[in-house]
């Protein structure tokens, strides 16, 4: 039997729904659907009955909630940030086209990720991953060791103007891709295996041992593919400079692609968003609660950094 929420205990019955309820309550208001239609629909679903006051409460406090992650300090250092875009549709009136939604995760010096920035950009404009640093440094960001990215121009141009004394690693999972296009399929799986060797290793004097001798073997067979590697390849090592038990996860961005694979899992049924704001305010809800488990987990033993900064420093 479902039960009827009161408004007093709207948000705590809110909490208590279905992650399918959730969902749907979310998808329909930022879909600009009526509170009565989303009352309707909620209770035929049978998990929990919210009412059209209760609707606008939700709205009002995702409003209040999202407002309040993007404007909060960043108290914490964080010694790794990670940035990448997804694209999603979006109707703009006239036209249906692409929004990017940038998404900046930090590495705390506890070694906790967070998401610490989910920003809407209309064809990923040349100044918005710059003016998203900007935002982050006014809120506090610091610390920062290492940005990790693809080879995206705004990126590195944002990176060199506002963290200046910053390292930057070309992920490596986007820069294989990008020598491996110029491989035929029958070719793959050889090369591929001989690519990866170049970036498994802990030194950089044997990655770029491997990288010589991936050269020597693939040169005249694949020039194309071997001077992407060339051009690329020293962006691509730098997360030998960080401690060996770190480089597994600094290599790429694979951790930002999952979030994201999560985020058109969650959204797939809206195919096109009717405005910027819906798309941004639906993408930002489903990233925070898709990891909220991090707060549980530790993903990287920080110590290592600390003895190599401290090593650093005393030099």
């Amino acid at each position: 039997m479902t039960e009827t929420v009161h408004s007093t205990e709207v948000f705590e019955e809110y909490h208590r729904a279905t992650g399918e309820v959730e969902d749907a309550v979310l998808e329909m208001w930022l879909q600009g659907i009526s509170q009565r239609k989303i009352a309707e629909v909620t209770a035929k679903l049978g998990a929990v009955k919210i009412g059209k006051d209760a609707v606008s409460r939700i709205a009002q406090r995702l409003d209040g909630e999202l407002h309040g992650f993007r404007q909060r300090r960043l108290e914490q250092k964080y010694p790794y940030l990670f940035l990448h875009a997804t694209y999603l549709k979006v109707n703009w009136g006239s036209h249906v086209g692409d929004l990017a939604l940038l998404v900046a995760i930090g590495v705390n010096l506890d070694g906790y990720r967070e998401v610490l920035a989910v920003e809407s950009a209309a064809g990923e404009k040349k100044e918005a991953y710059r003016n998203l640093l900007k935002d982050l440094l006014q809120r506090g960001l610091s610390g920062v060791q290492l940005v990790v990215s693809d080879d995206h121009e705004s990126i590195k141009a944002a990176v060199q103007a506002e963290l200046p004394s910053t390292r930057w690693q070309r992920c490596v999972a986007h820069f294989e891709r990008n020598v491996l296009c110029h491989v035929p399929s029958s070719e793959m799986a050889e090369v591929a295996a001989d690519l990866s060797g170049i970036f498994a290793v802990h030194r950089e004097e044997t990655a770029r041992g491997l990288a010589e001798a991936f050269t020597a073997r693939y040169g005249k067979r694949f020039g194309k593919a071997v001077g992407v590697l060339q051009n690329g390849l020293d962006n691509a090592l730098t997360f030998l400079a960080f401690p060996s038990s770190h480089h597994r996860l600094l290599r790429t961005t694979n951790g930002l692609e999952r979030l994201f694979g999560e985020v058109k899992r969650r959204t797939r049924v809206i195919g096109v968003f009717p405005s910027e704001k819906s798309a941004a305010n639906l993408c930002t809800a489903v990233v925070l609660r898709a990891t909220e488990e991090w707060a549980l987990k530790r993903y990287l033993d920080m110590e290592p950094l600390e003895a190599m900064n401290r090593q650093t420093e005393g030099k």
